[in-house]
């Protein structure tokens, strides 16, 4: 595959960089630019100069170490499969860990490449304030590779932690990186598709306690001016229904010129998911691949629907950064999960360009503020400014009690964002059946199952959340 000139010219920078002995080369690249074929590329020249003997990727998930180690083979012609012979292998930040002092022991032995895709998962600037996988790095790479390569499309922690490897400006603050290609780089050179963002809002919500009603103006003014908790908005079987019903709308449109175009919900919960779909099956007839940490196979179901023209899948964070299903076209965010890497990653996941005549990306979400202010900052990263087109679409008055009780209003206040996906914790599951965060606490319960309230009021008082009239749509044409 012919290098594209972005690749090219890092590839020119890195080698430029590790000449003048410095080891540790950052590349922040756009999701969907092609940074793992510029890394395996990177890796070749290496090899074919005697710069190194071996490579060494690390990767957040099962699903990125594979595609990875496949790229790694095809490029180079050798294999990586860790065996004799091999010139190298692909793991996952998990298994760094488990590791024995064999592997680490080639560092004295071989000049060896490490390459850390999504490096930022990994934090710590020492081991006082480094996470489990940050701590590995410090411990047994850092100083001892011959040259590391780390790969990013979101440059930042949630917890705002260093990231391990990384030098920040000092006046700033930010992280400084030797070669930057973003988003409106490569839309210019048609390497990633232009994404539009659709926010649905409400101008008729009513919320009940009791005998007491209160009504609100949109999304925002329910959610800023009241304890009503998100999770229980995204589980609303009318806003649910009025969302999936749009995006089903644009996949089938898409699906006339792209056969196999495809669409992904990302869920908040086992049940959630479950929920979405019924709602998928019962009103839009559609039937739906199933993909969350419980199933026996999640890696290769993930494998079976990117190989597939099947149309909907939903989610719980295993299809994320680096999954690369290039004929996702279309985006449901329904995740509590309100961080702004998250939605970059989300909304990264339909950028792939393809050799399809549409290239159109949708994205559809709740008018969430968070989630808007996120939206706008997409935007903003393109030169031109953003055509903001608004519409509405008139729908029956309708009302839909939606339950919610005081201890779940008191756990949904009391729980932060996290900052990372069920995807990384693929091998965790396997082995412990207990998934995991990058920092060895236990997820809690509301993001694997039904919430369970762990704290009993004395009394409990329900909830209604009513929705009237009109649904209001945003959309984020970002046009250069």
């Amino acid at each position: 595959m012919k290098l594209r000139q972005w690749q090219s010219e890092c590839i020119e920078s890195a080698l430029e960089k590790f000449s003048i002995n410095k080891r540790h080369y950052l590349v922040l690249a756009t999701p969907g630019a092609g940074k793992t074929h510029m890394a395996s590329s990177l890796a070749k020249n290496m090899l074919e100069q005697g710069l190194i003997d071996l490579v060494i990727c690390f990767s957040p998930s099962s699903v990125v170490c594979n595609d990875f180690t496949k790229t790694l083979e095809d490029v180079i012609g050798e294999k990586f499969d860790g065996k004799m012979g091999a010139k190298g292998c692909s793991l996952t930040y998990q298994s760094m860990q488990y590791l024995d002092e064999e592997l680490w022991y080639l560092f004295e032995q071989h000049k060896i490449l490490v390459i850390f895709d999504e490096i930022h998962h990994c934090a710590g600037s020492n081991i006082g304030n480094s996470n489990s996988w940050g701590e590995q790095i410090i411990l047994n790479i850092q100083g001892k590779a011959s040259y590391t390569l780390a790969l990013t499309g979101t440059p930042w922690r949630s917890d705002t932690a260093p990231i391990v490897l990384s030098n920040y400006c000092d006046y700033t603050n930010k992280i400084q990186c030797d070669f930057i290609y973003g988003l409106s780089d490569a839309i210019r050179d048609g390497v990633c598709r232009l994404p539009q963002i659709v926010a649905i809002d409400n101008n008729d919500i009513t919320v009940k306690k009791d005998k007491e009603h209160k009504s609100y103006s949109s999304f925002k003014d329910l959610l800023s001016h009241s304890s009503f908790p998100y999770q229980q908005v995204i589980q609303n079987k009318l806003l649910l229904t009025h969302i999936l019903e749009q995006a089903n709308e644009k996949l089938d449109e898409l699906r006339k010129v792209n056969p196999d175009a495809g669409g992904l919900v990302v869920a908040s919960t086992v049940d959630h998911v479950m929920q979405i779909a019924e709602l998928m099956r019962a009103h839009l007839n559609e039937d739906v691949s199933i993909i969350t940490y419980q199933e026996d196979d999640p890696t290769g179901l993930i494998r079976s629907y990117r190989n597939s023209d099947s149309k909907w899948v939903i989610s719980i964070g295993m299809i994320s950064e680096g999954t690369n299903i290039p004929r996702l076209q279309v985006i449901c965010h329904l995740t509590r999960i309100k961080t702004e890497m998250y939605f970059r990653q989300i909304n990264g996941r339909n950028l792939r360009i393809t050799g399809h005549h549409n290239q159109d990306a949708y994205l559809f979400m709740p008018a969430e503020p968070k989630l808007l202010e996120y939206a706008y900052r997409i935007a903003d990263d393109i030169p031109e400014k953003a055509d903001v087109v608004k519409f509405e679409k008139m729908n029956k008055s309708m009302l839909i009690d939606h339950q919610a009780t005081e201890a779940e209003q008191f756990e949904e206040e009391k729980k932060p964002d996290l900052r990372v996906e069920l995807s990384d914790f693929i091998e965790s599951v396997s082995i412990n059946k207990t998934p995991l965060t990058e920092d060895n606490d236990t997820l809690p319960n509301s993001l694997i199952a039904s919430p369970t309230p762990k704290h009993t009021l004395s009394t409990n008082y329900e909830k209604t959340l009513s929705i009237f009239g009109r649904f209001r749509q945003e959309v984020l044409e970002l046009g250069l």
